[in-house]
């Protein structure tokens, strides 16, 4: 059996899924019953000064049938007294010792209030810091949150100060309302950050009720910004989430990934991709935290079936295969072919390919149902089909070389150029 263990920056614990800094965190009952469940770490919701939070809170959206496929926050960080948050961290930690506790960040922009805090929350026994950058609402107001995130200056004046007098691992989160993660990801990783994390929250508006005309959440007539995560963000966090680990400098440190994580096949992304621990909320707060079981489980097969033997195996190995669009190859070609055994003959692919790709796919007469075919000088290998289809495998994309000549008659159309002068 594969050993899933994780060990990021020395902070060991039985698995990789830790609950990210949220709700989930926010206090002992909480957490004693994430760890109870099984989770491996957790990274307690963010302290500093004590806030007052509104109600209501969360908007979602639903799609296709699934509900929170996309989740919308307005919760600022703990509302709970700091001493008392300081206590129960203590607590949790002498009852699993073998979980990893971080406790997230956020103080007043002043050399002085970060090192209290920093200073006060290590007497708790807990095993990190994550620096919160990336709340992108209401703190921003503060010059805290997304507004230190989104100043790469800044940010790294802030990780300067609290390695001043961090004796644990520091971990700086970074906020996603940027053009580019990687110029804050660089100061931090420049000014002595042991690792980064990311990605925080996107700032959303889920929806408006159309009853009160009030975007959601609605707090007594209305509403705010708010911190959009859940499965509809993954593919931005993955794509954030590369940039770092291809930059030559911010590759350097170990990553904790955060978005959308919801199966173990998503976590496995993230760690594809360089992240070493994965954090998880929306999937938590949706499903409770026995998911954890089937992260564990799911992840565990998946490396005995290939043949790795621990998470650092395959951590960052498909970091590679990401490169420009200058440097695909245009001699690469695959074109569709279609599983009459499993077609179902909805006609999907056609209407697609027809409407609005390259009128690839034949529509035949066929009893006693209509019959699809592949056009294949006319597929250009989109892979609209495949994905519109309802039936897996079904349709496949298979490799055929392209002739030079083929290529060259694909340049000339594109330039507007008529054969003739090929």
């Amino acid at each position: 059996m594969a050993d899933i263990s994780c060990d990021f920056l020395g902070i060991k614990s039985p698995n990789p899924f830790w609950l990210a800094s949220a709700p989930p965190t926010d206090k002992k009952i909480n957490v004693m019953r994430a760890f109870e469940a099984g989770w491996g770490g957790v990274v307690w919701k963010t302290l500093g000064s004590q806030v007052k939070n509104v109600s209501s809170r969360y908007s979602a959206i639903n799609f296709n049938g699934q509900r929170v496929a996309g989740f919308n926050n307005i919760e600022l960080i703990s509302d709970r007294p700091l001493d008392i948050n300081l206590r129960e961290i203590e607590e949790v930690v002498r009852e699993f010792p073998d979980r990893a506790m971080i406790i997230s960040l956020m103080a007043d922009n002043t050399r002085e209030a970060w090192h209290e805090m920093v200073k006060r929350c290590e007497q708790t026994g807990a095993h990190g810091f994550e620096l919160n950058f990336g709340c992108p609402h209401g703190m921003t107001e503060r010059g805290m949150g997304a507004a230190v995130g989104q100043d790469p200056e800044i940010a790294g004046m802030i990780v300067e100060w609290v390695m001043e007098v961090a004796t644990l691992p520091v971990i700086t989160k970074l906020t996603p309302n940027v053009h580019s993660v990687v110029p804050t990801a660089r100061a931090a990783v420049n000014a002595g950050t042991n690792a980064l994390s990311l990605i925080n929250t996107i700032q959303s508006v889920t929806g408006i009720d159309l009853d009160t005309l009030v975007p959601n959440p609605n707090v007594g007539g209305q509403s705010v910004f708010g911190g959009y995560c859940g499965p509809a963000v993954k593919p931005i966090a993955l794509k954030m989430l590369t940039t770092i680990s291809k930059d030559p400098v911010t590759s350097q440190v170990p990553i904790s990934g955060i978005g959308g994580v919801s199966t173990w096949q998503d976590a496995v992304e993230f760690m594809l991709l360089g992240s070493t621990s994965v954090q998880v909320c929306t999937a938590a707060m949706k499903y409770g935290f026995r998911i954890v079981e089937d992260l564990c489980e799911g992840l565990n097969n998946w490396m005995d079936e290939k043949g790795f033997e621990k998470i650092t195996d395959f951590v960052g190995k498909s970091v590679p295969t990401m490169t420009e669009w200058e440097k695909l190859d245009l001699n690469f070609h695959i074109v569709a072919n279609i599983n009459q055994d499993k077609c179902i003959h909805c006609g999907l692919c056609h209407i697609a390919c027809e409407d609005t790709s390259h009128q690839a796919i034949f529509k035949g007469d066929g009893m006693p149902y209509n019959t699809y075919t592949i056009n294949e000088p006319e597929c250009v290998g989109c892979n609209l089909c495949k994905l519109v289809c309802p039936v897996d495998n079904c349709i496949t994309m298979e490799e055929k070389r392209v002739a030079p000549d083929y290529l060259n008659w694909i340049q000339f159309q594109e330039k507007g150029l008529p054969l003739n002068d090929h």
